[in-house]
């Protein structure tokens, strides 16, 4: 990357879009169906093109004030509400994603447990939980308690019985988690939170807006949302299974006293009443009028048929993995996101040849890992073949690097 110093005139609009479309061939081409994260392909011409509409309509109104943008608010209100009835919720608030639910349902917790004279709270998860719950917990200053999974990568139900003590005020599960695809049992650590009388969050960031259709496609699906007495919380993402443009999440709650904690009023200044539910102030309106849109244009109907392509190209991918010898898929996914690994082959090396083909697959510490989108199905005949190729011709690993998210140098 070259150093650029501000430039002294401004550059004319061809010249940068041109110089936009040379930059461009080095990222990800996601519509292709080789990419397996970042970008949730649906692979649905129109409905693509009506949330670029949507965003241009949307793209300079500011949610910061939703009584100056009456459409924004009520297109919030319902994307909230139309969350809440899928997973049993009684309120929440929409994010700019998974992150800041996960911050807030953190913040949450630390001001229910300060409100009952918890000064340093603690929160307990699984080491399979996402970064994101130690990023919140580093800086909102809280303790960060992180538990082995179990033989099968779920959370183990006695390990937070065992780790909670009198500074306990959350404790965490994943729906699914992120590194093999398995939910963890909500159940079990919810009812130890109710015994309690602790608060439970889920992470369905991953799940939350396609396990309901996978549970009515007919695939085993245990409990995990709402409909289990002693969860409190949960974060679902709207741009993932949800399928619109990032930055949607919603994170949600059993009921409007817990919200409370999550909202921020200051008046003891001279501009006036500043208040705020989510961390952000200024919001753009363009990521809230998408989500509302996706879920309006596809409906029940559409979820159903987009889940119903993911299943099958799930399916497809477990099979094929699972039949080159030398390769299995790790801990027996339950959803759309899939961990393989091998006892035999460096992995890294089988990845190097993948990249090559130009897939482009999620390294991660044991394993190469996918996640499956509706587009997926109409390349996973190919990947496979290509995959049983990689075993067969890889050489030494290149050093490839087991990278999730990344830092931009000052």
């Amino acid at each position: 990357m070259t150093d650029h110093v501000f430039p002294e005139s401004g550059v004319a609009s061809v010249d940068i879009l041109a110089e936009i479309a040379a930059m461009r061939p080095g990222d990800v081409d996601w519509r292709s169906g080789k990419a397996f994260s970042l970008v949730y392909d649906v692979d649905d011409a129109e409905h693509e093109a009506l949330l670029e509409k949507v965003a241009v309509e949307f793209i300079h109104e500011n949610a910061l004030n939703p009584f100056r943008y009456e459409t924004l608010l009520r297109m919030e209100t319902e994307v909230i509400s139309m969350a809440t009835a899928l997973v049993g919720a009684g309120c929440g608030s929409m994010s700019s994603g998974g992150t800041e639910s996960i911050f807030l349902a953190v913040m949450t917790a630390r001001e229910w447990a300060r409100a009952r004279g918890i000064a340093e709270p603690k929160v307990v998860t699984t080491n399979t939980a996402h970064p994101a719950f130690a990023k919140a917990c580093k800086y909102l200053d809280v303790e960060l308690v992180s538990l082995p999974h179990g033989e099968d990568g779920r959370a183990v139900p006695q390990r937070y019985e065992e780790a909670i003590d009198e500074r306990t005020a959350l404790l965490v599960v994943s729906s699914p988690c992120y590194p093999f695809g398995v939910i963890d049992p909500v159940e079990e650590v919810a009812a130890i939170a109710h015994e309690r009388d602790l608060l439970c969050h889920v992470d369905a960031c991953l799940g939350g807006w396609i396990l309901p259709w996978w549970e009515r496609l007919g695939e085993p699906v245990p409990p995990w949302d709402f409909r289990v007495q002693g969860v409190t919380s949960m974060s679902a993402d709207i741009h993932k299974y949800g399928y619109t443009f990032k930055g949607a999440s919603v994170v949600l709650y059993r009921d409007r006293e817990l919200l409370q904690h999550q909202i921020f009023m200051f008046d003891a200044w001279p501009g006036g009443l500043y208040a705020s539910s989510t961390a952000a102030g200024t919001r753009s309106g363009a990521p809230i009028a998408g989500a509302w849109t996706a879920i309006r244009h596809l409906g029940a109907d559409g979820y159903m048929r987009l889940t119903a392509r993911v299943l099958d190209a799930t399916r497809r991918f477990i099979a094929g993995i699972n039949a080159i010898d030398g390769l299995h898929t790790v801990h027996e996914p339950q959803m759309s996101v899939i961990a393989f690994g091998s006892d035999v082959y460096d992995m890294d090396a089988i990845c190097d040849v993948m990249d090559d083909r130009g897939w482009n697959l999620d390294r991660q510490n044991g394993g190469l890992h996918l996640m499956v989108s509706p587009g997926h199905d109409r390349i996973a005949d190919a990947f496979i073949a290509d995959l049983a190729l990689a075993v067969e011709t890889h050489g030494e690993a290149r050093g490839g690097e087991h990278v999730y998210g990344g830092v931009v140098p000052s």
